[in-house]
């Protein structure tokens, strides 16, 4: 894998450099080696930060792999974790298109509408939504109800602080309130 540097790369240890070589050789394995692959590295200074991106051209997708740490080299490292990480993820979405031949994604859009167009005749009565079932933590009146509306609900389940019995508040299309009382 051929890597290019562009700003400075501090001198590191043989240590490092025998770590950073084999990670380069892991990146290269996992870019598939059929062809050279080429590895850009952008390395800058920001006061007491190293900024380390790397881009790498995938199947026509450039993958960007960016870290910033208190020295270059753990920058690096990190950049390169992400950039493996990015590699993972489009390998694996490569492959099962390949598979599958994006016919199988196909044949599941095509049958969810028809499978909620037959499923809707079928059904036999109607369809309850269970919409909350939080109770108000105390007893209410009507202007309250009414305040509690002001956020966007069309309804409001309260206890009546009068009558201490269920009460639904419900707004009408013309701006309204209708109030059932239980």
């Amino acid at each position: 894998m051929k890597v290019h540097y562009t700003g400075k790369l501090e001198r590191l240890a043989a240590a490092q450099e025998r770590k950073l070589e084999a990670r380069w050789s892991k990146l290269g394995k996992l870019l598939d080696g059929r062809s050279e692959k080429e590895a850009h590295v952008i390395l800058t200074t920001q006061r007491h930060l190293q900024n380390a991106e790397i881009t790498v051209h995938f199947y026509d997708h450039p993958l960007v792999g960016v870290s910033a740490a208190a020295d270059g080299f753990t920058a690096l490292l990190g950049a390169i974790e992400k950039l493996e990480k990015q590699i993972l993820r489009q390998r694996a979405r490569w492959r099962e298109l390949r598979r599958t031949g994006g016919a199988e994604i196909k044949q599941k859009k095509a049958a969810e509408p028809a499978a909620s167009a037959v499923a809707a005749p079928e059904s036999v009565g109607p369809r309850i939504f269970r919409m909350s079932n939080r109770v108000a933590p105390k007893p209410m009146t009507v202007d309250e109800a009414v305040l509690e509306m002001d956020k966007q609900r069309e309804y409001v389940v309260y206890r009546d602080a009068e009558t201490d019995r269920i009460s639904v508040l419900l707004r009408r299309k013309d701006g309204n309130f209708d109030l059932i009382e239980a």
